[in-house]
């Protein structure tokens, strides 16, 4: 009973915090464009393109996108079973608001875009300190996107976050 009281009260929080944040259509042209090309960021295309292209330079960068194709993999196969487990749906499908972009799927918890992002931010973080001061500001930043283009409650963002921290530091760690 403790449980399902603190679920519904993490739950109602979660959808307030959503409403404050999404844009919808109060937003600018601009604001709109802005937090697509964001979102796309944390895409698979991006994504695994951030992840393998160490793989063309045949050089010394190869084990780092090792690292990060890695951590990207076992990411997005973690956040796959808890979607499928938890079924969430996504904040349009419920609360009746349109989102801004197309949804990948029917399910919003966690969110593999905000995942993806920060998992191969954080690898390459590891290997490239001075660059951690502008990959993992972007990566939360496509976390954020998620959530005012109205296709994730912010729960969905963080949730999604640590699973790549989880994931993502250990593989960052591998010698």
């Amino acid at each position: 009973m403790i449980g399902n009281a603190l679920l519904t009260r993490l739950d109602a929080r979660d959808r307030a915090l959503f409403t404050r944040l999404s844009v919808f259509e109060r937003a600018s042209r601009g604001a709109r464009l802005f937090w697509t090309a964001v979102t796309h960021l944390g895409g698979v295309l991006s994504s695994i393109t951030a992840a393998t292209f160490p793989f063309a330079t045949q050089g010394s960068l190869v084990p780092e996108g090792r690292r990060a194709l890695a951590a990207l993999v076992i990411s997005h196969l973690i956040v796959q079973l808890v979607k499928r487990t938890v079924g969430r749906r996504r904040p349009a499908r419920v609360m009746g608001d349109v989102a801004l972009i197309a949804e990948p799927d029917q399910f919003s918890f966690p969110s593999g875009h905000a995942a993806a992002a920060m998992s191969v931010a954080i690898v390459y973080s590891f290997a490239f300190p001075a660059l951690a001061s502008v990959l993992i500001p972007l990566a939360v930043l496509v976390g954020m996107s998620r959530v005012c283009l109205g296709v994730h409650y912010p729960g969905d963002v963080l949730i999604g976050q640590v699973i790549a921290a989880l994931t993502a530091i250990p593989v960052a760690r591998l010698v």
